[in-house]
């Protein structure tokens, strides 16, 4: 008997069942003999031990680590800026009191000073997803972390000579971290088999929360018992040695890996299939920017971005206006609301793929519930928290909205590996331009508002976060999708390995039979 098949990958448990390509159409054709009937393959992830651990979950524990950084790098100016210019009270030999301060900023100069990151980060996201397919995802994310570590080492010597250049080493800092996120989408889509993208992507990404959760308690201490430089000079050590690891270890692609097993390179192969040469993929922008699917992503990304970037830059600012906390004090119950999204966001994706192989929820199901279900959460309690005015009950209410976080982001964070698997890296690079906006406009509409250091004024910002929370989960309800969409399929499948027929929207494909013994 022979074949006559068109290669795509394998389908089945590989791809998702509520989109056209929900089974992997295997066309035999003989000679001799009639066509067979379809057949449907359902191939399993091969099974591992300790002793021989999956290449692309060692990725995931080494992105989780990179982001760990990449948010370590971020937040510690959030922690180390209270330590800077608080006032020190000192009795002198004589009776008298003296008062001083490191750097007498202003809040309009510290609300600058938070979001300048911001500014240099937004101009990178989009470049990052157009370099990555190009240059190397791996190699991408790797210099992005190390370059800010390197900036980040020089921050206490710069900070001596002025707000200014503290400004400017800030923006270059953004500019190398704005090309990390679009980077790993892009190492996701050579790496990630589908019905295991939520488990990979929230591992990877929880380093983030985890990142700040360490951040925010350790740098509090280092502040009170070593001073404030010693934060950027740990942090900045830690990254460069991850980077040395990452740097050794990971490879672009499962092709690319010398020490990958057999099965699971065949795995990953038959479930992703043949990639299209990515360096001569056109993109399709006017299909991107007009996709409904795209913007709803967009939209709950910019939503969970702001009350993500509010909390992450101020709360520590916030719980010293509002209570007589030590530095030490303020960072870890700065970190505690940090250390449940980290919890929630590894089981949100656990959950998430296991609703989708187990039950067979279809895709675009499961990214709304998880999504708009955590959104309407955040609105409550962050209401709730506008309305609080005790310091354990607004720590409680945050816990539990910034927590609700790590549902939304086993929803919305993957969409664009669903909707064009191919495309990733650039509709992360845009989904991330835009929800980098509040990174910059937050801390400036929050030094402005709370330049009393009021209660109200908190409450205001609690209040603005709830309702920026609710719209994203209505215009993602409405427009979100989870559904292979049509222009990706039709722009980035290999043209030798499929049919190609006018109209023609199944996919054929054909799942090799792995070799017993290999």
């Amino acid at each position: 008997m022979s074949l006559d098949v068109g290669v795509c990958g394998s389908f089945g448990r590989c791809l998702d069942r509520d989109t056209d390509e929900k089974m992997a159409i295997v066309n035999i054709r003989d000679s001799r003999e009639s066509p067979a009937l379809p057949t449907f393959l359902s191939p399993s992830p091969p099974e591992w031990t300790w002793m021989s651990f999956p290449r692309r979950y060692l990725i995931a524990v080494m992105a989780f680590f990179g982001f760990f950084n990449i948010y370590s790098l971020r937040v510690n100016l959030s922690i180390a800026i209270v330590a800077m210019t608080e006032n020190r009270t000192t009795i002198h030999s004589n009776g008298t009191i003296g008062y001083d301060q490191d750097f007498s900023w202003s809040s309009k100069e510290q609300g600058l000073l938070l979001s300048s990151f911001f500014y240099g980060y937004i101009t990178t996201q989009l470049l990052g997803g157009w370099l990555a397919p190009k240059m190397g995802a791996g190699k991408l994310y790797g210099l992005g972390i190390l370059t800010t570590a390197v900036l980040t080492l020089l921050t206490p010597l710069i900070a001596d000579i002025g707000l200014a250049p503290l400004v400017a080493i800030r923006i270059l800092e953004g500019i190398f971290e704005g090309v990390t996120f679009p980077a790993m989408h892009a190492l996701w889509s050579r790496w990630a088999p589908p019905l295991e993208r939520s488990k990979l992507v929230t591992i990877a990404y929880s380093g983030s929360y985890f990142g700040t959760v360490v951040s925010m308690g350790v740098c509090g201490l280092l502040a009170e018992h070593l001073g404030w430089a010693s934060i950027f000079y740990v942090s900045g050590i830690f990254a460069v040695l991850w980077w040395i690891l990452w740097f050794v270890l990971v490879k672009e692609s499962p092709q690319e890996d010398r020490f990958i097993k057999r099965t699971e390179l065949d795995y990953i192969s038959n479930c992703l299939g043949l990639t299209a040469d990515q360096h001569k993929l056109t993109v399709p922008w006017k299909s991107i920017l007009t996709s409904l699917p795209v913007w709803a992503t967009v939209a709950a990304h910019f939503a969970e971005n702001w009350g993500f970037y509010t909390l992450l830059t101020q709360l520590p600012t916030f719980l010293s206006d509002t209570s007589d906390l030590k530095l030490d004090k303020t960072g870890f119950l700065a970190a505690i609301p940090y250390l449940a999204m980290a919890i929630i966001v590894q089981c949100g994706g656990q959950l998430a793929d296991w609703l989708r192989s187990r039950w067979r929820v279809e895709t675009t199901k499961v990214r709304k519930i998880f999504t708009c279900g955590a959104f309407i959460a955040q609105t409550i309690f962050m209401l709730a928290t506008a309305y609080t005015h005790a310091v354990t009950a607004a720590i409680i209410c945050l816990t539990i909205a910034v927590g609700f976080g790590g549902f939304a982001w086993s929803g919305f964070s993957v969409n664009h590996l669903d909707i064009a698997p191919q495309y990733a890296s650039l509709i992360m690079g845009l989904s991330n331009t835009v929800a980098t906006v509040p990174g910059i406009i937050s801390p400036m509409i929050t030094g402005y508002i709370v330049q009393n250091k009021t209660e109200e004024g908190w409450h205001v910002m609690f209040m603005i976060s709830s309702m920026i929370y609710l719209s994203g989960a209505s215009f993602y309800c409405y427009g979100a999708s989870g559904n292979l969409q049509a222009w990706a399929v039709q722009s980035s499948r290999p043209r030798n390995f499929l049919n190609s027929q006018s109209g023609e929207s199944e996919t054929t494909a054909f799942l090799q039979q792995e070799t017993d013994g290999e």
